[in-house]
């Protein structure tokens, strides 16, 4: 069984060992210059990768896609993330190819869509929304152990499992230590960019590396929280606004206030997510601190 196009056959045979034969391949995703499937056999699932070999920006995926391997391999051996995340890479005739774990969870979006109403406040919900962020924060707590940053913190790159805990994919993006970077990082998704890389970015040359760092993550944690708990994102602007003019608005470090637009109290996660969009990185608490604060 499988889907048009079809993952690199290369993959395919060399992941047969860790999820069995016969797979079922399922497309996900075919777009911006790479594709992702789903390869499903008897004894798991992966979730592989691959750049799109006849698109304009071919070599510059190919790229992304090798320092995407290198996050992942310099990641575990800080012991940042689980041995048993990465699976396996290559190359095939049209580039490259990595593949990594299943991880079976919904979006943070559609995880907490229970909780923006009204009706979200009950007592089953209370615990269980600060759970996800208390799980959130262990898992970004063991990068910024290390001295990584993800780099990319946002609700598609955190799902939420059927025990209710956070569990944080795509490293893509993730700065560290002594970096060595074959693609320089411009911010990530732009309603979760915090104001310092925002202004870094636009007071830098476009093909400027800007280093992030664990505090940004934590902004871009409760902006997260902040954005899919109410519905709307912290810093307000029109979605047709350019992403520089959007990115300048986000420099400023003004938020909207909680309080205004959350369905329904819950003072001490309102005020932990209020900490977490400090504008002065120096003021937000730490991944480790926050694992008790929820």
């Amino acid at each position: 069984m499988g889907q048009k196009p079809p993952p690199p056959a290369e993959a395919v045979a060399l992941l047969a060992d860790h999820t069995g034969n016969p797979a079922a391949i399922q497309l996900l995703s075919d777009r911006r210059g790479s594709r992702v499937w789903k390869v499903q056999g008897p004894r798991g699932a992966v979730a592989v990768k691959a750049n799109t070999p006849d698109g304009d920006n071919a070599h510059e995926k190919a790229a992304e896609m090798a320092q995407e391997d290198d996050r992942l391999l310099r990641l575990t051996a800080a012991g940042a993330i689980s041995p048993d995340y990465r699976v396996g890479a290559g190359t095939w005739e049209g580039g490259l190819w990595l593949a990594v774990n299943w991880v079976d969870g919904a979006p943070l979006w559609q995880a907490l869509a229970p909780a923006r109403s009204p009706e979200g406040d009950r007592a089953s919900v209370r615990p269980w929304l600060t759970g996800i962020a208390r799980s959130w924060t262990e898992r970004l707590a063991r990068m910024h152990a290390t001295g990584w940053a993800h780099a990319d913190v946002q609700p598609t790159n955190t799902l939420v499992t059927n025990d209710g805990r956070a569990a944080v994919i795509d490293y893509a993006l993730a700065c560290g230590p002594d970096d060595r970077r074959r693609v320089s990082y411009r911010g990530a998704l732009t309603h979760t960019t915090a104001p310092e890389i925002a202004t870094a970015i636009l007071s830098t040359p476009a093909d400027t590396h800007v280093q992030a760092h664990p505090a940004a993550d934590i902004w871009s944690l409760g902006a997260s929280l902040f954005w899919c708990w109410t519905g709307r994102r912290p810093v307000p602007y029109d979605d047709t606004t350019d992403r520089l003019e959007k990115l300048a608005v986000i420099a400023k470090g003004t938020t909207t206030a909680l309080r205004d637009v959350r369905p329904w109290p819950l003072p001490a996660f309102e005020d932990t997510i209020t900490a977490c969009l400090a504008p002065d990185p120096a003021d937000r608490p730490t991944a480790e601190e926050l694992t008790t604060a929820w």
